[in-house]
């Protein structure tokens, strides 16, 4: 089976290191981010003999009518982030897959480890789900969901999560090779879900008028390597990287 990578960061690459072990998978090439250098990427593809590319337009003609892009069987997307159009999703055979750290419908979107522990939730998923017109709404093809504890954070639910895509899709893609790939439409879970927006500037901003648990909730959910909690004392900036929550 030949894939179609479109990837960038850690995360597509602990992904590679297990894709490129697996008996009849083969990559027909790999296409990085536009305007980024990601040179594990490049060092991946120059070692195994794969061709490297960018592109700032995958849904335009020039790219699609590249032989390596037209011979694929199913792409991939990790950590991509570019909107795959209808006539790139459904080019190849088997269509297009992402992998997301969200327990679809729910926690579609972007800062999705960040507002799962600031929304104190018991638990995150990782989905890998066909790609289709809308954004992280696609039939699921398997998900898994982890337990958050009190001693978890940004920084452990990022690498949590990094390693459980990884694994996800070692899981998934071999079975495309016998035909028993499982399609659960979104909507037969909940007919609409929720999408989690993009943090901005001056969300860091420390709401003192919070409870204690959601002070505890908001700072662990961005500290480093995101923006960290922020405050003003004495017209000086402090930011807050963690917080021990006390009882009662």
């Amino acid at each position: 089976m030949l894939i179609g990578y479109f990837a960038d960061g850690p995360w597509s690459h602990k992904a590679f290191e297990r894709l490129i072990k697996k008996p009849n998978l083969e990559f027909s090439f790999i296409c990085g981010r536009f305007g980024q250098n990601d040179q594990v990427l490049k060092d991946y593809a120059s070692k195994h003999k794969i061709p490297f590319m960018t592109s700032e337009n995958i849904n335009g003609s020039e790219f699609l009518g590249i032989p390596e892009v037209d011979e694929c069987d199913i792409f991939v997307s990790m950590s991509f982030d570019q909107i795959f159009h209808k006539k790139t999703f459904s080019k190849p055979p088997l269509g297009t897959i992402n992998c997301h750290a969200g327990k679809l419908p729910f926690y579609r979107g972007r800062s999705v480890l960040n507002w799962v522990l600031i929304n104190d939730e018991p638990e995150f998923g990782i989905t890998v789900h066909y790609v289709d017109d809308g954004i992280d709404t696609g039939d699921i093809i398997k998900q898994k969901c982890f337990t958050i504890t009190d001693d978890d954070n940004y920084c452990t639910l990022l690498e949590r999560a990094s390693h459980g895509c990884a694994e996800m899709l070692e899981e998934v893609l071999p079975a495309f090779l016998s035909k028993e790939v499982d399609r659960i439409p979104q909507r037969s879970i909940h007919a609409r879900g929720f999408y989690c927006t993009r943090r901005g500037d001056g969300d860091e901003i420390m709401d003192w008028g919070s409870t204690s648990r959601q002070v505890f909730n908001f700072v662990r959910g961005i500290c480093p390597p995101g923006p960290s909690a922020r405050c003003l004392l004495n017209e000086k900036q402090v930011l807050i990287n963690k917080v021990r929550l006390l009882p009662e």
